[in-house]
């Protein structure tokens, strides 16, 4: 095995723990609040990890590099969507008034 199989296991397994991490606590924890602290690890560094130990084990640049934009997409997009999730949830519930567009 040479370094960079080595780097995209270890990538990979990490990736995958946090992943069955979250599933774990989707199971486990109560209410939506809870939930959504358990989902925010998994689209913010899950699956970034596993994309990034595809790119690592692609070896060419040409071809890891649209699996970084990938990921960098996913991370940004999965730390920008879980606050407005909640935020959702919240207005659903009647904990902050919502905004009626004008």
């Amino acid at each position: 095995m040479d370094a960079r199989t080595v780097c995209a296991a270890v990538l990979l397994t990490a990736g995958v723990a946090v992943l069955l991490l979250a599933v774990l606590a989707l199971q486990v924890l109560p209410g939506p609040y809870a939930r959504l602290h358990a989902l925010s690890p998994a689209t913010s560094l899950g699956a970034p990890l596993v994309l990034l130990a595809l790119a690592v084990a692609e070896g060419s640049a040409r071809r890891a590099a649209p699996l970084l934009v990938v990921a960098v997409l996913v991370g940004v997009g999965g730390a920008l969507t879980a606050p407005a999730l909640g935020r959702c949830t919240a207005q659903h519930e009647g904990r902050i008034p919502r905004k009626d567009p004008p």
